[in-house]
């Protein structure tokens, strides 16, 4: 027993880190600013744009959820309670909406707005999920941002899928998520993400 202990721990731990540093809100900005240098000309104007549309998409909603589980309304950072997850999801999608105006008033290249846009639109499919069902939201953006980038730098990109099995079992380990839960959200991610931002792009 006392030799399990230390496995266990570890076990925590290591979910623990990959549930925070592969979070939503972190692999989405990573994704922005990456597509904003890939499509823009010129590495600032790309990192601004790229800022602009995480700013929208990514910091701002995670910003209203701190501020939901500072004031009690929101259990924790991750949204774990499926019946607090209908708001912030929707003020996410009021965010990506008004990021994608303010991009395309700064003539901000197709390609990001794309990516912009399929975010919108897993938010949408998140949000009407939710409603009957906890999908796991981790391994939906973690497939999805996959998808988008194997379809920008190529095929290649493909070899980060364990990434997408390593979140997800991140998941299932801390008791957040089921199995079923963490497949359904990596195969809507990847193919909303994906579907979207080819067709948009």
């Amino acid at each position: 027993m006392l030799t399990y202990i230390p496995a266990v721990i570890s076990r925590q731990r290591l979910a623990r880190w990959l549930t925070e540093a592969f979070a939503p809100a972190v692999l989405v900005t990573v994704l922005l600013v990456l597509l904003g240098v890939h499509a823009e000309p010129g590495l600032g104007r790309g990192l601004a744009l790229g800022a602009v549309a995480a700013l929208f998409e990514s910091v701002l909603p995670y910003l209203y959820i701190l501020r939901g589980v500072r004031t009690g309304k929101i259990t924790d950072h991750h949204i774990g309670d499926r019946r607090q997850r209908l708001v912030p999801l929707l003020v996410g999608l009021g965010s990506v909406v008004v990021g994608i105006v303010v991009l395309v008033a700064a003539h901000a290249h197709r390609e990001l707005l794309a990516a912009v846009a399929a975010g919108g639109v897993g938010l949408l499919v998140a949000a009407a999920v939710n409603h009957w069902w906890k999908m796991s939201v981790h391994a939906a953006v973690a497939a999805g941002s996959v998808a988008i980038l194997s379809l920008v730098y190529g095929p290649a990109l493909l070899a980060a899928l364990p990434l997408v099995g390593a979140v997800g079992w991140s998941r299932v380990e801390l008791k957040d998520h089921t199995w079923p839960q963490v497949c359904v959200g990596a195969v809507v991610g990847a193919l909303v993400a994906g579907g979207v931002f080819a067709s948009l792009r």
